[in-house]
């Protein structure tokens, strides 16, 4: 039974990158890949990029600091510190196993709080939630105050919708398809681990616990702060790079919103840190607002190697940082 379970996670991660793989070789097949050297050491502009890192980070920590709060209704009280560097350990890990994240920060706080694993899985499950929700509203109300762009670039250009999405080749749709096939499947695995995870009494009222814990949070508005504070610093980290290429300059704070929105609904695609489909979505909206298809392509290559490196140096921070912090006894 582990010898299948090990053979089953090892064939979802090669799918995995796989799938990611698949997606960047059929977007850069052809790309003159020595340009990004001179783009990136004559053309960019590194300050924007510098000012992002903050906001990375703190999107993190403001995560570590909400997940703190919603532990404390079910009982549970994680050191800040633990519960912050458990988010960065947690993020870093999803690059090597998609979705993995979310079990590991469980298992750091398991291991140095004593946090009940089935009860911080639970909050888990609420934080995405809220998250969701947070993000569908603002997805709504970006397409719905983006309107009128959209209508004046196909009215300037003498462009119909018909024609823009004649235009999107059958690879295109290929790559769009497979996407939603890939999304589609996780989600299915995902609730066919959670319901065999379930039948463990214990599991199933720790979820149960974390879900309603929202009801008990002791300060609402912090909560709210907090979730702003998340999605505002994700938005700032991305939206910032846009003034490094003189491409993405002038587009403005509107199109950084639409490709965000696009780019975080893309990295539900099971790929680590959302590589392939991630590039996909955000590169086709910034020739939708005018960005030329090389431009578009050095600036998703390179906006995503870079904070995928920061990721990774705050996992490793995380990870030192845990090696110098000892668990606390049972009785604490």
């Amino acid at each position: 039974m582990e010898k299948k379970k090990i053979i089953n996670n090892t064939f979802q991660v090669l799918l995995s990158l796989l799938l990611g793989g698949a997606i960047l070789y059929w977007m850069y097949r052809g790309f003159n890949f020595h340009q990004i050297e001179h783009v990136m050491f004559y053309e960019m502009d590194w300050t924007w990029m510098l000012l992002s890192f903050p906001f990375g980070i703190m999107a993190q920590v403001f995560r570590g600091w909400r997940w703190k709060q919603t532990l404390e209704p079910v009982g549970e009280h994680p050191r800040t510190s633990v519960s912050i560097y458990s988010i960065f350990i947690s993020y870093a890990s999803s690059l090597v196993i998609p979705r993995v994240g979310e079990f590991a920060r469980c298992a750091v706080l398991k291991r140095y709080d004593h946090v009940s694993f089935p009860k911080s899985l639970g909050t888990v499950v609420t934080e995405r939630a809220i998250d969701s929700l947070l993000i569908l509203i603002i997805t709504g109300l970006t397409f719905l105050f983006q309107i009128r762009v959209f209508t004046n670039f196909f009215a300037k250009t003498g462009t119909s919708i018909d024609s823009f999405f004649h235009r999107f080749s059958w690879e295109g749709w290929l790559v769009t398809a497979i996407c939603a096939v890939a999304a589609l499947a996780m989600l299915h695995v995902l609730l066919r681990k959670l319901a065999i995870y379930n039948k463990v009494k214990e599991t199933l009222q720790g979820i149960w616990q974390g879900i309603i814990s929202l009801r008990n949070v002791r300060n609402v508005p912090l909560f709210i702060f907090f979730t702003l504070a998340i999605w505002g610093s994700y938005f700032l980290h991305y939206y910032l790079t846009f003034f490094c290429f003189d491409a993405t300059s002038h587009l403005g704070m509107a199109c950084a919103m639409v490709t965000f929105i696009v780019g975080s609904i893309a990295v539900i695609v099971p790929t680590p840190n959302g590589a392939g489909p991630w590039h996909f979505a955000v590169k086709t909206m910034l020739i939708l607002y005018g960005v030329a298809d090389n431009d578009a392509l050095f600036f998703v290559l390179i906006v995503h190697t870079v904070q995928t490196l920061l990721v990774v140096l705050l996992g490793i921070f995380g990870y030192i940082a845990l090696a110098f912090t000892k668990a606390r006894r049972n009785h604490e």
